[in-house]
């Protein structure tokens, strides 16, 4: 996807479509109604002369715009799908719950509808976020002094080995192997895009990376090794901190952390996430606008790998960084993320307009 505004042509056909790959990138006002739509609303199609493309709510509601109530476009998308809203409100209710098709089925769902949607929305299917749940409340067991086997039947597992083998996918080893004498300690917080594990130690975040990355093995590995196996199960009050950044941050009240970081790699990588960190929220660079920053403009390869290495989401933004072309690149979280954290930022964009 091009973060480049496609001209008014093809969004007035998408429009007209009722096109949902623009759904929350692209709003518009309607001259003749006086009102906002996302592209999706099932209202009658505006003529073309009366329409004017918005990058983001705050946009069309400074350009006088009142909000449609048929599509809703001041709601967050996922939310107001009745769908996706009621299954994740069953969630919360039941969150160590093993879920099922079947389930789905007896509240009058069709399960590959809700399979759809959900990975239209959050990149991932319904089940798949349901076993994610499952573990947070077996995570959250084990980091409040809780037994393994008391953390199993919580997650909802029905067997010892189903739920060491389903954790150490996440973090490369099973749950007993952890450190009763920790240096650092693991726990799990919460976001809108989904669950992150958060490392810390009683000064400094060390990592933070959503639970589903595939990296997150690997790196949690380098941890170990830092810590000479020492990570144990617990909260400091820099976990707590970041959880109440990110609570912020994703609320639209502020897009600065100010979290204390501790940042594992070579000199060189370092180097590229401080540069990283300079990033404004509602910016975005590309990999040769941070080499030639650095003063190394022929690094630019080497600058996308130190930026792939990043273990701690979110705060170190590498998701703020696109291809030369302004297309989304890979990133480690799920180009899905990537798309909702700069859409999100878009917003804190405007805001430093309107104050300058």
């Amino acid at each position: 996807m091009l973060m480049i505004r496609p001209s008014f042509d093809t969004l007035y056909e998408a429009l007209m479509a009722r096109d949902p790959s623009y759904d929350g990138r692209v709003f518009v006002g309607v001259s003749s109604t006086g009102i906002f739509c996302r592209l999706t609303c099932p209202a009658r199609k505006p003529k073309r002369e009366n329409c004017t493309f918005y990058d983001t709510v705050g946009e069309c509601i400074e350009a006088g715009f009142r909000p449609c109530k048929r599509c809703k476009p001041t709601t967050p998308e996922a939310s107001a799908d009745p769908v996706v809203k009621s299954l994740i409100e069953a969630l919360e209710q039941r969150p160590g719950y093993r879920w099922g098709e079947p389930d789905l089925v007896r509240m009058g769902l069709e399960p590959s509808t809700v399979r759809r949607a959900f990975k239209r929305h959050f990149g991932m299917t319904f089940l798949e976020m349901a076993r994610q749940r499952r573990l947070q409340e077996g995570f959250s067991t084990l980091a409040g002094g809780g037994k393994v086997i008391d953390a199993q039947i919580t997650a909802g597992f029905e067997s010892p080995s189903a739920f060491r083998e389903a954790f150490a996918k996440i973090l490369g080893q099973a749950p007993g192997s952890f450190s009763q004498d920790p240096l650092l300690v693991a726990d799990w917080v919460s976001s809108p895009l989904g669950p992150l594990i958060a490392v810390t130690d009683s000064t400094q975040l060390h990592l933070l990376e959503f639970l589903d990355r595939k990296a997150l093995p690997a790196e949690f590995k380098k941890l170990l090794t830092f810590s000479k196996g020492r990570i144990g199960f617990g909260r400091t009050e820099i976990t707590d901190q970041i959880q109440e950044e990110l609570d912020h941050f994703f609320a639209g009240r502020n897009g600065v952390f100010e979290t204390r970081l501790a940042l594992h790699g070579s000199a060189f990588t370092r180097d590229v996430w401080r540069e990283l960190l300079k990033i404004p929220a509602g910016e975005t660079r590309s990999y040769s606008d941070l080499a030639r920053t650095m003063g190394k403009p022929e690094a630019v390869r080497a600058v996308a790998r130190a930026n792939g290495a990043n273990q701690i989401a979110i705060v170190v933004p590498c998701h703020r960084v696109l291809g030369a072309d302004g297309s989304l690149t890979g990133y480690g979280g799920g180009l899905w993320r990537k798309q909702r954290l700069i859409e999100l930022e878009q917003s804190y964009g405007s805001q430093s307009r309107s104050a300058g």
